[in-house]
């Protein structure tokens, strides 16, 4: 960035919200220019709901920002991005999680998320750059299925290799790459 101004970094996180020891929840905790979309009280499967939570962060923040999305999260953001029309310095969309295609136990199921206003998925191209961070071996999201996503967004596609969903159940507290991704939108 110009003029020292350095963006806000904006946390997008999934359905989960704010997970303990999850790498979005620890890149918060140690850059000084990040903040999150907090969690919502009620109507948390709702994505209008979700897209308002976004938005209201938004609105509190000045100058430029890059939104870090994970999971859902990446979903709230291109749901977001086809609504609104406020400049985004950049996005970082990590193992976007296929919300078209049936989840594992434990997960929304296909028709809540569908009632739910998560379907379908946007695939209009973002109006900022983006780069989505891709596993192979993601149960939320299939490498090829990611892949076709990144391209219609006009993202830069990442191949993480096999990571899983990128989350505390994969492995990943501290995800050093993010920090390394972030600055290729600065």
């Amino acid at each position: 960035m110009t003029l020292g101004i350095t963006p806000t970094i904006l946390i997008v996180p999934g359905l989960r919200d704010h997970v303990a020891g999850h790498w979005q929840t620890l890149l918060e905790q140690t850059l000084p220019n990040a903040a999150s979309v907090p969690p919502l009280e009620y109507d948390g499967l709702s994505c209008a709901a979700r897209v308002a939570a976004l938005d209201a962060a938004l609105a509190k923040i000045d100058g430029p920002v890059i939104l870090v999305a994970h999971s859902a999260g990446v979903m709230i953001t291109v749901h977001w991005a086809r609504q609104h029309d406020r400049k985004i310095h950049g996005a970082l969309l990590a193992a976007p999680a296929d919300l078209e295609t049936p989840l594992p136990a434990g997960y929304p199921t296909f028709d809540a998320l569908a009632v739910n206003g998560w379907h379908p998925i946007p695939r209009e191209r973002l109006p900022f750059p983006s780069i989505v961070g891709a596993s192979r071996n993601d149960p939320l999201g299939k490498f090829e299925r990611v892949e076709a996503m990144a391209h219609d967004w006009g993202s830069r596609l990442v191949d993480l290799g096999e990571v899983g969903h990128l989350n505390p159940a994969a492995g990943f507290g501290e995800w050093p790459m993010a920090t390394t991704l972030i600055r290729e939108l600065l």
